[in-house]
């Protein structure tokens, strides 16, 4: 639920398919006569399998753009999307929207030195489960005071939402932020106190109050504060257009500007904002688009 209601590195070859892994070679053995130097400077983070490609309402696209000896340009409508690869073959990971419509979707690629042109791909179906949620009465139905708030902080999360900074992220495998069950899972529609709401974009973990959050990745902290429907939050920037939240807070033990590691301690899971009880809620943004944080995941 998302406040207004909703480095580099060599490609691993154990994660390259053998027809690409063909490719490759074949590719290298045709650009044998480039000076070492250049091949050098443009290698680039990989995603190895991480995301998991999924290419539904609220999944991640793996979107192969070719060879180029610099990073293309690509974009999905106004946000700039995550390219990873090298000069032998460039990737966009595309998040795809929740509320995207089933069908033919389209991004912007631009070589450098080149024109821009679309790159189409199709997105699925997908039926996600409904939810229905007790929760306190002025959670649902604001007064003019709470939502003359919400409508603040709305504003204020969109600029978070729009960052994209480098270096870009050398692994995209993350790990969970708290051990617990998966209380309720990414994508539900989720209908509150009878009235329907957006679907639910991230996955909550029911964990007692206290219990250590830590960061999924490394990244620096871009957010923090206390929102009337997340509670006490953190946004991590991972780079590239890579971003995650963590949600319902008791205690926030980070800065804005702070840098942290995999596993470094963000805050403890609470109740705060609009929460039935002790859980973190966890989301992952890709391209200003909320995706399942669960393909960022080995199991």
């Amino acid at each position: 639920m998302l406040g207004f209601d909703t480095v580099n590195s060599s490609p691993d070859i154990r994660s390259i398919s053998s027809p690409l892994l063909q490719r490759r070679a074949a590719l290298w053995g045709a650009l044998s006569w480039l000076a070492l130097p250049s091949m050098a400077a443009a290698k680039a983070p990989v995603s190895e399998s991480w995301p998991h490609a999924l290419q539904v309402p609220g999944g991640v696209a793996h979107l192969s753009l070719g060879p180029a000896p610099q990073r293309p340009t690509v974009h999905a409508g106004e946000a700039p999307v995550l390219v990873l690869g090298d000069m032998i073959e460039w990737t966009a990971l595309v998040g795809i929207p929740l509320a995207a419509t089933p069908g033919t979707a389209h991004i912007l690629v631009q070589l450098p030195g080149g024109k821009a042109h679309p790159l189409s791909y199709d997105i699925a179906p997908k039926q996600y489960p409904q939810q229905q949620l007790k929760v306190a009465p002025r959670t649902v139905d604001l007064s003019p005071e709470d939502n003359a708030r919400y409508e603040r902080e709305r504003a204020h999360q969109q600029q978070v939402m729009a960052t994209f900074s480098e270096p870009l992220p050398s692994t995209l495998r993350m790990q969970v932020p708290t051990p617990g069950r998966r209380s309720s899972s990414f994508g539900l529609r989720r209908v509150f106190n009878g009235q329907p709401r957006n679907p639910h974009s991230g996955m909550d973990i029911a964990a007692a109050t206290g219990t250590p959050v830590l960061a999924p990745l490394p990244g620096r902290i871009i957010d923090v504060g206390d929102y009337f429907f997340n509670g006490q939050t953190v946004w991590l920037d991972h780079g590239g257009g890579l971003l995650s939240m963590v949600c319902h807070l008791s205690r926030i033990d980070v800065q804005v500007g702070t840098t942290v590691s995999t596993g470094q301690r963000l805050g403890a899971v609470g109740a705060t904002g609009r929460a039935t009880g002790p859980h973190l809620h966890w989301g992952v943004m890709l391209n200003r688009a909320m995706v399942d944080p669960a393909l960022f995941l080995a199991v």
